[in-house]
């Protein structure tokens, strides 16, 4: 089912979010990668503040390319999700109820969602050109120094997306392995 869905993703809307339906997301989403990941890890570690609020955040697995002269942002495809598995139980225990990248999740990041009324949407990867116009601005607003992976804020429109991780617990990856194995056993 095609859905509209506009930002914050709260619980609520998560939980009406199913593996295969397409969203279309409109709003606000920051981007953040392994570097940025890693250091808001740490500081809550050290019981820092963090520069982003999690609470109903949808966080976007990419690092930008430059931006075209008169572009708010570059190609902006998605990241390998599972680089961010270690941080993401963690996101989503304070808060964050989506992420947006591509490939399979760790068994922890599946309890995670599960038990946070969360959802993990995939972007088309191999498309960051497409999804880029989907962009209408970009700020940084974190982390400078990390260059491509510092922490942006990105006002979205119409940003495709598939659930393939839903707060049920179904995960399109694995059900299309499994309908794989049936098919090959017949």
């Amino acid at each position: 089912m095609d859905r509209i869905i506009h930002t914050p993703i709260t619980k609520e809307i998560a939980d009406s979010l199913h593996v295969g339906d397409m969203v279309y997301l409109t709003g606000q989403i920051y981007t953040a990668r392994d570097a940025a990941h890693k250091r808001m890890f740490e500081a809550i570690g050290k019981g820092e503040s963090l520069p982003i609020d999690l609470k109903d955040a949808t966080i976007y697995y990419m690092g930008p390319s430059p931006a075209r002269e008169g572009r708010p942002i570059g190609s902006a495809g998605p990241t390998t999700a599972s680089r961010m598995d270690k941080y993401a139980p963690t996101f989503l225990d304070m808060g964050q109820t989506c992420m947006i990248g591509k490939g399979k999740r760790s068994a922890a990041v599946h309890e995670a969602v599960v038990r946070n009324h969360a959802v993990y949407l995939a972007a088309i990867g191999g498309a960051g050109a497409l999804l880029s116009k989907c962009i209408t601005s970009s700020t940084v607003v974190a982390y400078d120094d990390l260059g491509t992976e510092a922490i942006r804020l990105l006002t979205v429109e119409n940003f495709p997306a598939i659930v393939v991780l839903d707060s049920t617990g179904r995960d399109a990856y694995l059900e299309a392995e499994e309908e794989a194995k049936k098919q090959n056993q017949a």
